[in-house]
């Protein structure tokens, strides 16, 4: 395991945690999508420039991907890993993280990747705010990623004491 997409059903279940730690273990880079496709002013990447962001990156021998953009990229990530790891912790535990860290985040003005901040309206308001997506995706993902990745070397994780068991294996 050298190369390792981390994916997760939903925001909040603590890819970039696990990713950090996981990229340290392993001695190779960590890279956090969210940080490359999130230019300032929550100015998104072009598909075209995200693939170029990654080209450097990914014919590396060793590296750890926090998400996989698979809207944007298709399977270029999940396709160049030689093992993904699935989070899938049940809503009741990652839905009372994303509420925590987001309401940390706004009532702190905390800045995220390239000095950009959540908001209430980026959180809960319409469709695509963080948390009707992180719903619409944690139900969706875990009925189509089984089928998406059967064949593929994954490792489901799906309560913390797995990520911790996993985690401290490796």
């Amino acid at each position: 395991m050298r190369r390792v997409a981390l994916i997760a059903s939903a925001s909040g279940n603590g890819k970039t945690t696990l990713g950090r730690a996981l990229a340290a273990r392993l001695d190779v880079p960590f890279v956090e999508l969210d940080a490359i496709v999130h230019g300032p002013n929550w100015t998104e990447i072009s598909d075209d420039g995200l693939r170029a962001a990654l080209e450097p990156i990914l014919p590396r021998p060793g590296w750890v991907i926090d998400g996989a953009y698979e809207h944007k990229i298709g399977d270029l990530v999940v396709s160049a890993a030689d093992t993904i790891v699935w989070l899938d912790l049940p809503l009741r535990v990652w839905l009372p993280r994303l509420l925590r860290r987001t309401y940390r985040r706004i009532a702190h003005e905390e800045p995220i990747f390239n000095d950009n901040r959540e908001s209430w309206r980026t959180a809960l308001a319409g469709r695509d705010a963080l948390v009707p997506y992180a719903l619409r995706s944690h139900f969706a993902r875990r009925r189509e990623w089984p089928r998406r990745y059967a064949g593929l070397n994954v490792v489901r994780l799906r309560t913390p004491d797995e990520v911790d068991a996993w985690l401290s294996s490796v």
